[in-house]
């Protein structure tokens, strides 16, 4: 059915009644028994048309073969007078050619009515004889006309039925995809959304933890260093909460954290972006957390879109994070950044801080610790297109690469 119009089966069950008392009512102006038992007969018959429609204009087919029979032996004159209930035949036609699923039954039911019609006249053959080369001819081509007619009308009604079930079931199944989409996209937002506030919280609080322990250990002794850890963790926790504003401002946006590449590195309000302007930054605190950290850049970074940058400064800083909580202060950490044209490649290697057989950072494949880290930069540069792999060193170490497919940033 066409949307907006639903399904009322007791309508459709008393157009049935309605229209099976018509023919009944037919039948009750024959004086013949016969006629009104075969009338009152197919008036039953019809009540079941659209249930069973094949098997509905067998039984009527026969019904009126036998009415023919009946009219015929007592009186030839009376073959090819056809009676008001033999309505129902063509009744029975149109509830095959409109209800019937196989298309052949469409043209068994119109060939049906034709032979009916032919047989009611007599015959092809004496519709040519001398005595019938007048009125009984057009009175068949009259009777075959009709119903030419109504099959066609029929058949219409069909492809009009069967094209609006069509477009219903096409509607249903966009409908269907779109709250797939839907279901996908929020899953995926939920990952961006995760993602971004494991990098900001992990690697802020690893930072401030570290140094809170180091102004614990020098706050008598050096309280110039002590000082020095105090202003790092106030710009680390300032940072991850301008972070945390900008992620809570885009859940309101209604967008992922990811979006908006052409923003640049300042958002609207002049707060802060993470982008690899600030990967020195990052550096530096991490060298001040206690790591020994070397940064190489080749190429150009800045022709990076946004979010290729932000991808790039989410690994480095997840990176950077295992290696404070795994390898500990100390531990010397080697940050490669090869910008090509088409492609960025990032290396980020530690020794362990020389001990061998060094804890596997959280989330590494193999391990059962429930982290995020490494599953987060993977999904991340997989979205991306790229290729992540992350693993042991030879030796003592951690080694994360991954390639990220990028384009340039289109010059204003």
């Amino acid at each position: 059915m066409v949307r907006g119009f639903p399904r009322r089966p007791w309508m459709h069950t008393a157009y049935d009644v309605a229209v099976a008392g018509v023919v009944a009512c037919s039948a009750s102006y024959y004086s013949e028994g016969y006629d009104q038992a075969i009338g009152g007969a197919m008036a039953l018959t019809l009540v079941f048309r659209r249930r069973r429609p094949m098997a509905v204009l067998g039984v009527v087919s026969a019904l009126a073969l036998l009415q023919y029979v009946l009219a015929v032996v007592p009186d030839e004159a009376q073959a090819g007078a056809p009676t008001g209930y033999d309505i129902a035949v063509l009744v029975a036609m149109v509830s095959v050619v409109t209800h019937a699923r196989a298309r052949w039954q469409v043209h068994t039911a119109g060939a049906v009515v034709v032979a009916g019609v032919v047989l009611g006249f007599g015959g092809v053959g004496s519709l040519f004889t001398p005595r019938a080369a007048s009125m009984d001819f057009v009175s068949f081509v009259a009777f075959l006309g009709i119903c030419v007619a109504v099959w066609l009308t029929a058949v219409v009604l069909r492809t009009r039925r069967l094209y609006a079930a069509g477009l219903e079931e096409k509607a249903a199944a966009e409908e269907r995809e779109r709250r797939h989409l839907a279901q996908l996209a929020a899953a995926e937002e939920r990952a961006e959304i995760a993602r971004e506030l494991h990098d900001v919280v992990a690697h802020s609080l690893a930072v401030m933890i570290l140094q809170a322990d180091a102004v614990g250990y020098v706050l008598k002794t050096d309280p110039d260093k002590a000082g020095t850890a105090l202003q790092t963790i106030a710009a680390t926790g300032r940072d991850a909460l301008e972070d945390m504003h900008r992620i809570v401002r885009v859940l309101r946006a209604g967008r992922a954290p990811g979006d908006g590449e052409e923003e640049g590195p300042e958002l609207g309000d002049g707060r802060r972006r993470a982008s690899l302007a600030g990967l020195e930054t990052l550096v530096e605190r991490a060298r001040t957390a206690g790591l020994l950290v070397t940064l190489t850049v080749h190429g150009d970074r800045d022709r990076l879109p946004t979010a290729d940058q932000l991808t790039v400064f989410r690994v480095v800083q997840e990176c950077l994070t295992n290696a404070l909580r795994h390898a500990g202060p100390g531990a010397e950490v080697a940050v490669t950044l090869r910008c090509e044209e088409d492609v960025v490649h990032i290396e980020v290697s530690d020794d362990g801080g020389g001990r061998l057989g060094a804890p596997a950072p959280a989330g590494a494949e193999g391990v059962t610790s429930g982290g995020n880290g490494l599953v987060g930069m993977r999904e991340r540069v997989e979205v991306s297109g790229g290729r992540f792999t992350a693993g042991p060193r030879l030796g003592a170490g951690w080694r994360v690469e991954a390639d990220l497919p990028t384009k340039a940033r289109a010059a204003t």
